[in-house]
């Protein structure tokens, strides 16, 4: 009757050992796939990543130079509302001089 019983167990035992077996091996593809899609996606995120850093660098020198050129215009700005420039523009343009002022013309 041990012997029988003994049977049984082993025939329960073996049956359950190979169903954790089974298991086992779906879970551990299961998570094989996962690992993999995840190191995918985490490559594309980066190369993502990379290129935004360079759009980024490229909008900041552009900022850079804009800034630059945007200096440049008020500096020009206010030297054109200077009276230097205003004397300079009438001399070269409309030929005028100021009182007491001697005209000199180079010889041909």
């Amino acid at each position: 009757m041990k012997k029988r019983r003994n049977a049984g167990k082993k025939k329960r035992t073996k049956a359950h050992s190979r169903q954790n077996k089974a298991a086992m091996l779906c879970i551990t593809f299961v998570v094989s796939v996962l690992l993999v899609v995840l190191l995918f996606e985490g490559h594309s995120l980066k190369s993502k990543i990379d290129a935004n850093d360079r759009k980024t660098a490229q909008l900041e020198q552009k900022i850079a130079e804009e800034n630059q050129r945007t200096k440049d215009i008020n500096d020009l700005q206010s030297y054109m509302q200077s009276d230097e420039y205003l004397e300079k523009a009438a001399k070269e343009k409309l030929g005028l001089i100021k009182d007491n002022e001697i005209l000199f013309k180079e010889s041909q």
